[in-house]
């Protein structure tokens, strides 16, 4: 019922407002970014790292409306990268990058400068031996974001893309992508997308996504299921023992602040657990989705608003 509603407010500038201006919302966020700057948020990826789990980090911003934001950036990036080679995280901690705050959407040549940011980025990540995933986004960037990956690829083979569920495209693409050396992380999709891009009710997305599921797994490419629904995970664990491929051909993907628990249990049976661990002060797009996404988030959000919250 909210889902709409609040995958709309990600975008409005007067909810920012509201919402980054609430004394309660400070915590909540806590829940799930790690930290507005980088080195707060290290601590999580060692503390994440020390415990079996593998992680993605993804410096928080989107929609980039101009060179120089996309520049700092693309910079942020490098400085993540260069943090990780010093601390020796390279074979633990890999980066998630959305194009958009790259430059993707910029009016005059935005898949160009996009493109021209990230490479640095993914040359970087390669000599430090660890690789790039490219978050998508909203349906109007797929195109773009595909064929940024396809250039990566070419000197990066290791660079990663990430299929959404509930767009009617996703199997095309996966079986495009389900080839050797191509990692894509399979989600279900985080963006209020139209009715004639996209599935509008939950068990059409979840039955695309099983189909997307089997797609990758049938192939000769490295699946990342992110995902954190029990029926998913166990389906992917099925299809693994099936398609024969042992734990490390595969991975499961979940985010920072949900299923902690469950993250820990499929480490201890020897999966490969990756968590995507947010951090920086553009957090309020991110923030909302997540709401957005389970009821239980949003009721965690709202009960900080009653009288006895903190008490």
């Amino acid at each position: 019922m909210f889902g709409p509603v609040l995958l709309a407010a990600s975008r409005s500038d007067r909810m920012r407002r509201v919402v980054a201006a609430a004394p309660v919302t400070r915590p909540v966020v806590n829940r799930f970014v790690a930290g507005d700057a980088l080195h707060p948020a290290l601590d999580t990826v060692r503390a994440l790292t020390a415990s079996g789990l593998d992680v993605t980090l993804d410096h928080l911003g989107e929609d980039v409306t101009d060179r120089a934001t996309a520049r700092a950036t693309r910079d942020a990036y490098l400085r993540l990268l260069e943090t990780l080679r010093d601390e020796g995280l390279g074979d633990r901690a890999e980066v998630s990058v959305k194009l958009s705050a790259f430059g993707q959407a910029l009016p005059d040549g935005g898949h160009d400068v996009a493109l021209a940011n990230v490479t640095e980025v993914a040359e970087l990540a390669t000599a430090v031996g660890t690789t790039v995933t490219l978050d998508m986004e909203d349906h109007t960037t797929v195109d773009s974001t595909l064929a940024v990956l396809a250039d990566l690829r070419k000197n990066h083979p290791r660079t990663g893309a990430v299929l959404q569920s509930y767009l009617f495209r996703t199997e095309e693409d996966a079986r495009a992508l389900a080839v050797a050396g191509s990692r894509v992380r399979l989600v279900k999709g985080a963006y209020k997308e139209p009715a004639r891009v996209a599935f509008q009710h939950k068990r059409d997305v979840d039955k695309a996504y099983v189909r997307a599921l089997r797609i990758l797994f049938a192939g000769d490419g490295y699946p990342m299921v992110g995902s954190h629904d029990p029926r998913i995970i166990a389906i992917a664990q099925d299809l693994a023992a099936r398609h024969g491929r042992a734990p490390g051909t595969y991975e499961f993907q979940m985010l920072y602040g949900i299923r902690a628990a469950e993250q820990r249990r499929l480490a201890e049976q020897g999966e490969r657990v990756r968590i995507y661990v947010p951090y920086g002060a553009d957090w309020y797009g991110y923030f909302m989705r997540r709401l957005a996404e389970r009821p239980a988030n949003l009721a965690f959000f709202l009960r900080s608003f009653a009288p006895t919250a903190g008490r």
